[in-house]
């Protein structure tokens, strides 16, 4: 009878190659060091660099902090800081001449909401930032969708409709005085096609409001066509495709496609419309000077008004503070609306 002796270092039972594949490997491919370094060794090993690693993490963030920390500084001192002093300054009584502000309390706020013009103010205010927006959003994405179909002189025409946008509000606002005059301009030639006579746009109460919202459009609308035009550009192709399979097309295909893939551009373009529409300021000055009256006075013009024709800093300040409160307001329910409704996936 044959026995035969099994030697420790080639034991058949377990093959070789099963049981180096069982065998931890280390970092190097050894497997005697890999075995070791998540035992007790690794975990000492592990405890001995944590002070290195954690002397690595001050220092990126004491890095992190000095990168940023000129940007906040002039976040803080240009933005945080005058919107606080602002603030202060609607509890005070201060014409800039006199040594020191008065403290006078909410009497710069009951004075304003008292005041018998200032809802005039606020619905000029509305309707010139909705009509603005609403309108400069509709119009340019019908633009950017004329654009994107890349008709011929695409090119030629995205300058022309971003043109509006690099003009200075001072500028746009002298060339629309021209095209509004009713003797000479080109509203008087428009409505001579229909045999009446143009109104005088920046001269009386029915239309100046009427006037200075065109122009701002105008302006804003440049700006809108050419994110619209870039956003449908990046739009997944093969939705489209899907949808003309399935017989969508036109505006049904506008309707139900377009329009939310664009979501996350129209909210963007909304919450920033607003908030630049609610602070319109050159545009006005240059047209119509908040009148006749106060027939085309928004807020922010009421703002400069009381600051520095009446030199009434403490109801100017209280008007800001209304301005801002407003418009933290209106983009706070802009935002946790977006987060329901705008499409982020695409």
């Amino acid at each position: 009878m044959s026995i035969s002796v099994r030697s420790p270092r080639t034991d058949p039972a377990v093959p070789s190659g099963a049981a180096q594949a069982e065998a931890p490997v280390g970092p190097s491919g050894d497997s005697s060091r890999g075995a070791t370094a998540t035992g007790p060794r690794g975990r000492s090993e592990e405890r001995r660099r944590s002070p290195q690693r954690r002397r690595r993490a001050r220092r990126d963030a004491l890095l992190f902090g000095l990168l940023i920390a000129p940007n906040l500084l002039a976040i803080i001192v240009f933005s945080y800081y005058p919107a606080l002093y602002n603030i202060g300054l609607s509890f005070f009584d201060w014409d800039f001449v006199a040594p020191s502000p008065d403290f006078v309390g909410l009497e710069n706020y009951t004075d304003l909401f008292t005041n018998p013009n200032f809802g005039q103010v606020m619905l000029n205010t509305l309707i010139f930032t909705g009509v603005s927006v609403v309108g400069s959003l509709a119009l340019g994405l019908v633009l950017g969708s004329l654009l994107a179909t890349k008709v011929p002189l695409t090119g030629f025409a995205q300058t022309m409709a971003f043109a509006p946008h690099m003009l200075p509000g001072a500028a746009v606002g002298i060339l629309w005085l021209f095209m509004f005059d009713p003797n000479y301009g080109l509203s008087r030639w428009a409505f001579s096609l229909f045999g009446a006579d143009s109104p005088a746009w920046t001269t009386t109460s029915d239309w100046s409001l009427w006037a200075i919202t065109i122009a701002y459009t105008w302006q804003r609308l440049g700006f809108v066509t050419v994110i619209c035009y870039t956003a449908i550009l990046d739009l997944p192709k093969d939705l489209y495709e899907a949808a003309a399979l399935d017989g969508a097309h036109g505006w049904k295909l506008f309707r139900h496609l377009t329009l939310p893939l664009l979501s996350p551009i129209t909210f963007f373009l909304s919450i920033t419309g607003i908030i630049s529409a609610a602070q319109a300021f050159d545009i006005i000055s240059i047209m119509t000077n908040g009148g006749p009256g106060i027939s085309s006075s928004t807020l922010s013009w009421m703002v400069y008004e009381e600051a520095f024709q009446k030199f009434d800093i403490g109801k100017a300040s209280a008007g800001a503070t209304v301005l801002l409160v407003l418009l933290l307001a209106i983009t706070y329910v802009q935002v946790r609306y977006g987060e329901k409704k705008v499409n982020y996936d695409s």
